[in-house]
């Protein structure tokens, strides 16, 4: 009979008792203690495991479980007679700043420190055991959610001290989602002051401390060593394209398949991996993320799972706010294409606005792209990457984010659409600037824009919506090579007998008191004297089924010109 799939479990101990579906990843232990690292940051998209297997950390090895060897009898890690003696023999200090999502530094912070008080709680014997001495009582008790920043920056490292001697061996410390705290800081615009608060924690947990052992750091993104970890040089980062710990976060394709057998879903592994399939750690390919398989084994039924629950409001927000040439790779990248890029597997938070790598890194490491193809550059000192949407869910999720871009102006969207096809160039205008005056805000929030770069960031945006709303039927290309030149936006039906349109942006110089129809009429000379159509004759399309239209800006003013058909 195959185990009940239970959701959302991420506590060890509840897995194992209930006998839910669970795929055995204790080799992670010896792994990771056989690597004798001082401190692992091990950075993996959400919803890969990483909280149930701090979890597994915590319970193999913390006195608090000595008496619970039941729950590790039968996996892998119980076959090992030292792995059996190992168990239940460390203190272990146990954080998770997953909740840590305020608005605010100072309510940031005041979480943070409670999370450390309840600790504290936790350990409230340590006043009675002899270990501490009165001044040590008095500052024990200091520890508070308003507590000062020197206790607070100390507090694990004085609560390290404390433990070691009440057990007599170093502890072993595990923060998961270290990185929460960092990203709703760049969100909050509390960047910098989260920084400085970090830092000091850090430094004195994970580098100043004789009476740690080891630790664990979970989190989505490696942040900058420059900001965050500036003076731990004991760290050992393990990113998605480590070979280190690649089978152990995640389902394999192998455990994947065995479990639709299990489930009686033997016939549905092409489907599922499909959809699913796709994430790369290192050497490994073909990793699925556990959320959505065990929703399909639960539901029997695709659909977005992992997308849904993941954090995407930042990843829409850089998307849809970034430069125009962000818009544009995004386009490539859901027409199935590859981005060859050079970029910095370190996230600089305070830097997503300023560039694009800082994008495309934070896209991989979240788990939207995969790396089908990763070396590093000896010449610039980075890694080069090739990078695609990472499966057909994450693509599915795209697309819905674009579309709700839309929403409030789909009415809108669908009459321009249909009135393009019509020809009708009276509405074609009417219903672009109304779209225009609707939209322009939200798809340009960058610092300083130029006159330039003002509209693009609009217009492929645009573009965007074009291929989400017109896919199936109409096959969309953006800064395309034909003729003599790139054309903007080139639509081509997969009908032959449908017509075909080509697209030339430009924007109203205003400094030279360029008029909209002086603007149009350059968008459509260049379209004639660059030779755009040659590519849809090439295709078999007709003269008279290729139009051509220019599309002129001016702030949120849009003009829309046709040249003549034949």
């Amino acid at each position: 009979m195959a185990r009940v799939v239970g959701i959302g479990h991420q506590d060890f101990e509840s897995v194992r008792v209930s006998d839910n579906f669970y795929i055995d990843k204790t080799h992670f232990i010896r792994e990771w203690w056989e690597a004798y690292d001082a401190v692992t940051l091990i950075t993996r998209p959400r919803r890969f495991g990483k909280t149930l297997t701090m979890s597994m950390v915590e319970q193999f090895f913390s006195v608090e479980y000595a008496n619970r060897k039941e729950l590790f009898e039968g996996l892998s890690i119980w076959q090992e007679e030292a792995y059996r003696n190992l168990r239940g023999t460390y203190p272990v200090i146990s954080l998770n700043f997953a909740k840590v999502k305020e608005t605010s530094f100072l309510n940031t912070r005041k979480k943070i420190c409670n999370i450390i008080t309840k600790l504290y709680n936790r350990y409230d014997f340590l006043l009675d055991s002899g270990k501490l001495n009165g001044k040590e009582k008095e500052l024990y008790q200091k520890v508070s959610a308003d507590m000062e920043d020197y206790i607070a920056s100390d507090s694990l490292n004085m609560l390290s001290d404390y433990l070691m001697r009440y057990y007599g061996k170093k502890v072993i410390i595990l923060l998961d989602e270290y990185d929460t705290p960092m990203q709703e800081a760049y969100v909050g615009g509390y960047w910098e002051e989260m920084v400085e608060f970090i830092r000091n924690l850090f430094n004195a947990t994970f580098k100043t401390n004789p009476y740690m052992e080891r630790a664990i750091m979970t989190g989505i993104t490696r942040v900058s060593k420059e900001s965050v970890f500036s003076d731990l040089n004991n760290l050992e980062v393990i990113t998605t394209t480590s070979e280190k710990y690649a089978d152990c976060f995640g389902f394999t394709e192998e455990e994947v398949f065995r479990s639709l057998d299990e489930y009686g879903l033997s016939t549905e592994k092409e489907e599922v991996k499909k959809w699913y399939d796709g994430f790369c750690f290192g050497g490994q390919k073909d990793i699925y993320n556990p959320w959505s398989i065990l929703n399909y084994l639960d539901k029997k039924r695709v659909g977005l799972y992992w997308a849904n629950t993941s954090s995407n409001s930042l990843v829409g927000k850089l998307i849809r706010e970034g430069e125009a040439g962000i818009k544009i790779r995004m386009e490539q990248l859901l027409q199935g294409e590859s981005l060859y890029t050079v970029l910095d597997e370190q996230i600089v938070f305070n830097q997503l606005d300023q560039g694009e790598d800082a994008v495309w890194s934070l896209l991989l490491a979240s788990g939207y792209l995969k790396a089908v193809y990763a070396r590093f550059n000896t010449e610039c000192r980075k890694m080069e990457y090739e990078l695609r949407l990472t499966n057909l869910e994450v693509q599915v999720m795209f697309e819905h984010m674009i579309e709700g871009w839309f929403q409030r102006c789909r009415p809108l969207n669908n009459a321009f659409l249909q009135a393009l096809t019509n020809g009708d160039l009276e509405e074609m205008n009417d219903y672009m600037n109304d779209i225009s005056e609707e939209m322009f805000s939200s798809f340009d929030t960058g610092k300083n824009p130029s006159e330039k770069t003002h509209p693009e960031r609009f217009y492929h945006g645009f573009v965007l919506g074009l291929m989400v709303e017109l896919r199936g039927r109409y096959e969309i290309t953006s800064n395309g090579e034909s003729g003599l030149g790139r054309h903007d936006v080139m639509i081509v039906p997969k009908e032959k007998n449908q017509d075909a349109y080509v697209i030339e942006f430009k924007v109203a110089n205003t400094r030279k008191r360029e008029s909209l129809e002086s603007a149009v009429s350059s968008a459509l000379e260049q379209i004639e004297k660059r030779k755009y159509e040659s590519a849809l004759r090439a295709r078999g399309f007709a003269k008279e089924q290729i139009k051509k239209y220019g599309f002129a800006f001016r702030g949120k003013e849009v003009l829309i010109g046709a040249a003549e058909v034949g």
